[in-house]
């Protein structure tokens, strides 16, 4: 009666009441079951055995047992694929990025800040270091002006 192929009934559990076939026998006691129930192990103290068999091989694929079902005329559910839902992480990821953006931008805005005061830092300290020489020279200028102010009324 336990054989591959073999249509049943699960009797218990979630599934029971649903149409399934022997998909392999996994070992005394339990075999692989698919169909309109989930593809699992199930006792077989689960399960009543129906008297039609369908031609599977041992491993059958839930293409193959939704193909031999229809032929039976019993329709199958089609799971759906299970998809990712991907939006909260990228959500994650453009906040994340945007983060990283906003420190850089920061970390720049530092390093140009640094930059200008190094630099006006160092023309102070420029202006400082050659006013004595503007001041020489300024001075000197002075002088000239004073003799130059003064030979002019000898020549005339």
């Amino acid at each position: 009666m336990i054989e591959i192929g073999r249509l049943c009934v699960k009797i218990a559990g979630r599934d029971s009441g649903k149409k399934c076939v022997i998909v392999d026998i996994l070992e005394p006691g339990f075999v692989l079951i698919d169909g309109e129930t989930r593809r699992r192990k199930c006792n077989i103290k689960h399960i009543e055995f129906l008297e039609k068999k369908i031609d599977l091989t041992k491993g059958a694929d839930r293409k193959k047992i939704i193909e031999e079902f229809k032929k039976l005329g019993i329709e199958l559910r089609e799971k759906k694929a299970k998809t990712v839902y991907t939006k909260p992480l990228k959500k994650r990821i453009l906040k994340m990025q945007a983060q990283m953006e906003k420190k850089k931008t920061e970390k720049e805005k530092k390093a140009k800040e640094k930059a200008e005061k190094k630099k006006t830092e160092i023309k102070e300290k420029l202006k400082e270091e050659k006013k004595p020489e503007i001041k020489k020279k300024t001075e000197k200028k002075e002088e000239v002006k004073k003799e130059v102010k003064e030979e002019k009324p000898k020549k005339t």
